[in-house]
């Protein structure tokens, strides 16, 4: 498996619309701003959309942003639209591309990322931990979780 830098590559139209496949509400909404050009408005303009693939078939994505759905400037950067197919669920493939992204935020001399979710017990597998309920854009509540970038998972390069 190999992981590509969506605005780095030149099949984004190709990629652009495999994401849209996605059978998640989300999936279709990171298809939008990447359609209409607006990810990176809203998300800062570092954002990069990291599509894990198997030969031609994407199988996760992930987006690395300066700012997600909580308004917290001082909590930053940020993984999310975190998806992966349902073919491929299972294999730990979120967790090869949230290394990955680790991986590049390390690069960079970053220490911290914090993911926003619902979900319970997924991102903990990867060496997150649950830093506090906020409220996100929408006025609804949403986990936020923290990883330290540190040697300390298989899914931590």
């Amino acid at each position: 498996m190999n992981v590509i830098e969506y605005f780095k590559s030149p099949n984004k139209e190709r990629w652009k619309n495999e994401i849209n496949k996605g059978d998640w509400s989300a999936a279709k909404l990171l298809f939008s701003l990447l359609d209409r050009g607006k990810l990176k408005e809203l998300c800062g303009q570092s954002s990069e959309v990291y599509l894990l693939t198997d030969n031609d078939k994407l199988v996760s994505f992930a987006v690395l942003a300066e700012q997600d759905e909580i308004d917290a400037p001082e909590l930053s950067p940020w993984i999310g639209f975190v998806y992966t197919f349902p073919a491929y669920r299972g294999h730990h493939c979120a967790g090869k591309l949230i290394g990955h992204i680790c991986a590049v935020l390390k690069s960079e001399q970053k220490t911290r990322v914090y993911i926003s979710t619902q979900e319970t017990g997924l991102y903990e597998k990867y060496g997150f931990v649950f830093l506090k309920t906020m409220t996100n854009r929408e006025g609804n509540p949403t986990k936020v979780y923290t990883k330290e970038l540190r040697d300390q998972s298989p899914y931590s390069p």
